[in-house]
């Protein structure tokens, strides 16, 4: 569903992001992308829907087979839903039923259409009967809801997430997790929190000075210790196994001894 062959990129400061970077997400698969600050883990998801590229970018990238290029980016962008770290970067309109029908209506969808996905949309978020609401009178969470409405209400193929659960409550970020994990599409999700990632994501990659240093079984990468502190990262504390309760274990004569 998503390639992205030896991917270059450098800001027009002369700033190099990205170095040669290469992977693969297949159809369904939900991937984790962590990495410390400036490890070019933004700079990487803009790349799938085209909001970076030429002429400083090199290497090359395609979602479902269409190639990430000029004469591809409406199509791309319906495929590839998008959402933001900071939700008040994507909403926009008076009232949320008004937000969430925007992108379907781009789609050239009759109104009869539009009504429908903003309905199913609204209703795979939570937030049944919210489309009067403005979007600024709204907590975060349900505003990070709203933009993820509106962006399902396009049913995109892929869904990038950056930093979804970044300055949630406790709670407001256990039922966002609940919700990634019920949307059935691709998804790659960059978060600098790792128990989130644990909870949603099959396979990890870890991107370090432009470069995936590691990849694979998410629950394996995180678990090594030695590699999350070498990137500026710490291994979950869920995989932290604490022994505080005694175990018995027989001694060599067969009598069971307590051990601390």
């Amino acid at each position: 569903m998503v390639t992205v062959e030896n991917l270059h990129y450098a800001y027009p400061d002369g700033r190099i992001a990205l170095r040669g970077v290469s992977f693969q997400v297949a159809k369904g698969e939900t991937v984790g992308l962590v990495g410390p600050n400036g490890a070019g883990k933004s700079t990487l998801l803009l790349h799938l829907n085209g909001l970076l590229g030429a002429p400083c970018q090199k290497g090359r990238v395609t979602i479902d087979a269409l190639p990430v290029e000029t004469g591809y980016l409406p199509e791309i962008r319906r495929r590839v839903g998008f959402l933001f770290q900071d939700p008040d970067d994507q909403l926009f309109s008076a009232t949320v039923g008004e937000d969430v029908a925007f992108g379907p209506r781009q789609l050239g969808l009759t109104e009869m259409e539009v009504s429908q996905r903003v309905s199913a949309a609204m209703e795979a978020v939570h937030l049944e009967g919210f489309e009067s609401r403005p979007p600024h009178h709204l907590s975060l969470g349900e505003k990070k809801r709203v933009c993820l409405a509106g962006v399902w209400a396009c049913e995109p193929s892929v869904l990038v997430f950056d930093e979804p659960t970044a300055n949630f409550d406790p709670r407001g970020r256990q039922e966002f997790i609940t919700l990634c994990q019920s949307l059935p599409t691709t998804k790659l999700i960059a978060s600098h929190d790792l128990e989130m990632i644990l909870a949603v994501c099959g396979r990890l990659l870890v991107l370090d000075r432009g470069q995936i240093v590691a990849q694979g079984p998410a629950r394996e990468i995180l678990a090594d210790e030695t590699l999350m502190l070498a990137h500026g990262l710490e291994k979950p504390h869920s995989l932290f196994h604490h022994e505080s309760v005694p175990h018995n274990h027989p001694d060599p004569d067969g009598d069971c001894k307590s051990a601390a």
